[in-house]
């Protein structure tokens, strides 16, 4: 079967992978190594290997001007690479959002936006968020807000998994995030639906025993410390090859960032989906054996099963 050639396509029908955010202390010695040189920088060192990059701290606070123009200056050695980044979360988890929380989160945007490295803007909705009047209301009026920018919409509430939702997100131009998460009660199911000239594709892991739980000994971190199997990725090759045909770019965001996870499965999409081997990181190799054999360069160092394959059983 003849594999799309995502890596030389032209910009429309490019699919662009990347994990969610860089900056995370435990991937040292897994993604990063844990000996950096001077001039070390996360973003620069990802773009080696991947196209794209969820701005996860964008969500927390807005993007600063001074560090997206930092950012672009790293990246810059790929010129195929475009950020993507989350909305704050004053807009979507408090919504008392004013004109100059808007002013500040388009302060940085827009340093992205005018050297066209801003994919998508990701509007990230709580499980809370269910689908009512008063939040459709509100929801329409946010997407009003910023419609100048290529926007996306995660709804983790399966009352929003219905046809009205898509033919609303269609009206305002406005990408469905399709989601990977524990299925859980009243959680959103696995989707393929292309609501804009974008499509937007997460996937958080499934981490079933902690993804709500609030237990004070439950790491924050062991929500997203899950690793996806080949078998578990081959439905979500299939949804995201049928998004990819309907929009003119489309971006795949691995979420379950914990020890690098997020990066050795969106290196094995890359993978599978180029149909050939890609470069990873040597560091990460030593951790994930099994990328051996989709990487395209022997390891400098030698991994800790050859080949790939775990310890035979006594």
């Amino acid at each position: 079967m003849k594999q799309p050639a995502l890596a030389n396509s032209p910009p429309q029908h490019r699919v662009r992978i990347g994990p969610a955010g860089w900056s995370y202390p435990d991937w040292s010695g897994y993604v990063y190594p844990s000996r950096r040189p001077k001039d070390f920088h996360e973003a620069a060192y990802l773009a080696q290997f991947f196209d794209t990059i969820e701005i996860n701290s964008s969500f927390y606070q807005p993007l600063r001007p001074d560090h997206a123009t930092l950012w672009l200056e790293r990246v810059a050695a790929n010129p195929a690479f475009v950020f993507t980044a989350k909305l704050w979360q004053k807009f979507t988890h408090d919504p008392s959002a004013g004109k100059e929380d808007e002013r500040a989160v388009r302060e940085g945007f827009d340093v992205l936006r005018k050297s066209d490295k801003l994919g998508a803007v990701l509007a990230q909705f709580p499980f809370s968020f269910h689908c009512t009047r008063e939040t459709t209301a509100y929801l329409t009026a946010l997407l009003r807000r910023f419609a100048d920018y290529p926007l996306a919409v995660e709804l983790r509430h399966s009352s929003w998994q219905k046809p009205e939702t898509v033919d609303f997100l269609r009206e305002h131009q406005t990408a469905l995030c399709n989601i990977d998460q524990p299925l859980i009660g009243h959680s959103v199911v696995p989707s393929a639906e292309v609501t804009s000239s974008i499509g937007y594709v997460r996937l958080h892991g499934r981490r079933y025993d902690t993804w709500f739980s609030d237990e004070p000994d439950v790491s924050r971190h062991e929500r997203y410390n899950y690793l996806y199997s080949l078998d578990e990725l081959d439905p979500w090759i299939g949804r995201i090859r049928s998004i990819n045909e309907h929009t003119h770019s489309t971006f795949v965001i691995t979420n379950n960032h914990y020890q690098g996870k997020a990066v050795v499965n969106a290196l094995q999409l890359i993978a599978v989906l180029r149909g050939t081997k890609v470069k990873v990181p040597d560091s990460l190799r030593q951790h994930y054996p099994e990328l051996d054999q989709i990487a395209t360069e022997m390891p400098t160092n030698p991994t800790l099963f050859p080949l790939g394959s775990p310890p035979a059983k006594k």
